[in-house]
């Protein structure tokens, strides 16, 4: 029997619901499968911890979580809370401490999700974008000096180096390299930005003579947004720096269908530390409680996490169980059905006990 150890933080909104979720088709998944067992121990971190304790986890909260395997991460965030407070105090510590600078963040359309693309179908947008996560635009580098007087000054320091900028480049280069297509496109902007972006576009030259069986191209990041809406058939893996992936990904999920079917993955490819794994459509307040959650997402993150732990058949059988549920109809509001978290948490649950899935 393998054996692994889960740490799960739901954190703010709607993030509780949906780990909820996600846990409870584990569950299933592990009864189902019988060769492997996740031992998960929940962490009550994020907004209400900070409003006890002013601070979004304990100090010794990197050291607590290095025991495990991996992480399930809910979302982070709260009106009342300032949005630099709740990422910087625990989502960015635990990606910055543990050195997951691969943030991997696939993207299809499921059966019987109506995207808003014309013409745009199953297959036709089937994309792996892949986010520097360790340093870029969101190093934390930067000041501010004379705060409230006219000639008050911020700066935001994007730092790149050859050793962050190699090793996603490779990671990506691999990952391409791994996909039928072999097929990467390298994002920058390096008409504008002419030195830290110059440079990715040279790593990126140097990187591809590794892998002779990779096609590639590169685009500017605004003509990048064009390409996906336009051209989605012409895309399959892609690399981008911190910023610009964390857009165009939110941009992918959307022409998907929604950012609640969108999965992240938080990776140490190295694996000294445990990775992250967590859906990307944030703590969604506005709808927190109300049970109508889609916890796809958060599903499809929990079988990247299953596939990172080594168990490839029991992720495979999660995600088929998934596109039955979404192929049959059963969709939440932010697909255009009426299905609440619980039905389609009930009916993947089911599907995985399928025999034919």
């Amino acid at each position: 029997m393998r054996e692994y150890s889960i740490a799960a933080i739901p954190a703010d909104g709607i993030g509780p619901e949906v780990i909820a979720a996600g846990l409870q088709a584990l569950s299933v998944l592990e009864r189902r499968m019988g060769d492997f067992r996740l031992h998960v121990e929940e962490f009550p971190w994020g907004s209400d911890y900070y409003r006890r304790h002013g601070v979004m986890m304990p100090a010794d909260g990197l050291a607590t979580l290095k025991k495990f395997d991996a992480i399930y991460f809910g979302a982070v965030g709260a009106p009342d809370v300032p949005d630099h407070v709740t990422l910087w105090g625990l989502r960015l510590p635990i990606c910055q401490g543990f050195d997951q600078y691969a943030n991997v963040r696939p993207t299809k359309i499921l059966p019987g999700v109506t995207p808003p693309l014309r013409d745009c179908g199953p297959g036709d947008l089937d994309w792996v974008i892949v986010r520097e996560n360790s340093e870029g635009e969101y190093a934390g580098h930067g000041g501010r000096a004379h705060r409230g007087l006219p000639e008050e000054v911020a700066t935001e320091v994007a730092i790149f180096t050859r050793v962050g900028v190699t090793r996603i480049m490779r990671y990506a280069f691999r990952l391409a390299q791994a996909r039928p297509r072999k097929f990467l496109t390298v994002v920058t902007k390096s008409n504008a930005q002419r030195f830290g972006m110059v440079m990715w576009d040279e790593i990126a030259e140097e990187v591809s003579k590794e892998f002779p069986d990779v096609t590639w191209d590169k685009m500017l990041v605004d003509a990048m947004t064009m390409r996906m809406v336009l051209k989605p058939q012409s895309l399959d893996t892609i690399v981008a720096t911190n910023l610009h992936a964390d857009i165009l990904s939110d941009l992918a999920a959307a022409l998907a269908g929604s950012l609640g079917v969108a999965p992240t993955g938080n990776v140490d490819p190295e694996r000294r530390f445990p990775s992250m794994f967590e859906p990307i459509h944030g703590s969604a307040f506005d709808i927190a409680g109300k049970g109508i959650a889609n916890p796809i997402a958060t599903f499809w993150t929990g079988a990247q996490m299953l596939e990172h732990l080594g168990e490839p058949e029991a992720a495979a059988r999660l995600m088929r169980a998934v596109e039955r549920v979404t192929a049959s109809g059963l969709l939440t509001p932010d697909l255009g059905g009426t299905a609440t978290t619980k039905q389609v948490t009930e009916a993947v649950c089911d599907a995985i006990h399928s025999a034919n899935v």
